[in-house]
């Protein structure tokens, strides 16, 4: 499917939030700093004279995943990389896969390339079929877990993807919410890119903290397109914090914990009339079919709840939300809301 007009690419689950409104919009975790990250951050903020040095937390966060510093390259948030790869490669056919995360296609366009849209299907699960892919593709762009089905694709179905004169990138920005489970960041095969963020399960979205992983070259050519001192001395802190011992431990408690509020989030979804849940949720969100989604959305908010409309992202449409997953209590009573909703709509 070939890009002409079409959804809001720049549309993101924080226009939703306002205050007094229960965010379910916004895929960021919202508890307290552990002290393990609070502390680097507290210190880093009486080191803002000098310039940033990037060389630890380069080599914490390349010792995380087994590989080597010149295989990191950490950007202002996953964001910066996507813009990075825009303006640093220069594909004749430039294919992004949807549903996913709009800011890849966004990058892809705002540099002036064309963008071919692989869209997967309902029917399907939304999971990935590899054979959708155009053979002449040399840069592919897929999230995993996706953003917003919150798909896990199998590791092993994107690595067909991978092959001499293409470049393929994996967005990873919830792959700690999935226990790292299909992930390829310690794939080090040539043409790979993988990104990760660091704002999802820290609520570091205000930080802007995420980096790539790839071969030494294809990073130097990302780099190049970098801005100088690019990221800031406490998010450089940051990064180091979350590569550690402490932070791999904690991720998987939370991930855990979220699985859990994920599979009850799901379960009182399904037993909603007339509401689909997409594929196989894995990730910290769901998204959801339900009639008339624009009107719920807006009577949703009416009554306290902020979720994200689905009409944004290719792929889904006008009948689709994306709802973030919380704790027991505030999904309950979310859930009690909708079903009132869409009684007094029959």
């Amino acid at each position: 499917m070939d890009v002409k007009k079409g959804p809001d690419l720049h549309h993101h689950g924080d226009a939703e939030v306002a205050p007094g409104l229960v965010d379910l919009a916004v895929n960021v975790r919202h508890q307290a700093m552990p002290s393990w990250l609070a502390g680097p951050l507290t210190t880093a903020m009486s080191e803002l004279a000098a310039y940033p040095d990037e060389t630890r937390a380069t080599r914490a966060t390349a010792a995380k995943h087994g590989r080597a510093p010149e295989e990191v390259l950490l950007t202002a948030g996953a964001a910066q990389a996507f813009v990075l790869i825009a303006q640093a490669l220069k594909p004749r056919r430039a294919v992004v896969v949807h549903p996913q995360f709009t800011e890849p296609e966004a990058a892809l366009l705002n540099a002036g390339h064309e963008v071919h849209r692989v869209l997967l299907r309902e029917e399907d699960g939304f999971r990935l079929d590899p054979a959708l892919v155009p053979e002449d593709a040399d840069l592919v762009v897929i999230g995993n877990p996706t953003n917003p089905t919150s798909v896990l694709h199998p590791a092993g179905d994107i690595a067909t993807l991978i092959r001499p004169g293409r470049t393929v990138v994996v967005d990873e920005a919830f792959a700690d919410t999935t226990f790292d489970r299909e992930s390829l960041a310690g794939d080090t095969t040539a043409g790979l890119i993988v990104l990760r963020s660091l704002t999802k399960t820290w609520g570091l979205a205000g930080l802007r903290i995420g980096y790539a992983l790839a071969e030494p070259e294809l990073i130097t050519t990302l780099a190049r397109a970098r801005p100088l001192w690019a990221v800031s001395t406490p998010a450089l802190a940051a990064a180091e914090a979350c590569a550690s011992p402490a932070a791999v431990a904690a991720e998987k408690e939370i991930a855990t914990a979220m699985a859990r509020e994920r599979d009850h989030l799901v379960a009182g979804l399904r037993g909603v009339p007339t509401v689909t849940v997409a594929g196989v949720p894995a990730s910290a969100f769901v998204a959801l079919r339900v009639p008339d989604a624009a009107e719920v959305r807006l009577e949703l908010r009416r009554r306290g709840y902020a979720v994200r409309r689905g009409d944004t992202f290719p792929g889904l449409g006008a009948d689709w939300l994306r709802v973030a997953v919380r704790d027991t209590a505030t999904t309950d009573a979310f859930l009690a809301t909708l079903n009132d909703v869409l009684k007094e709509r029959q």
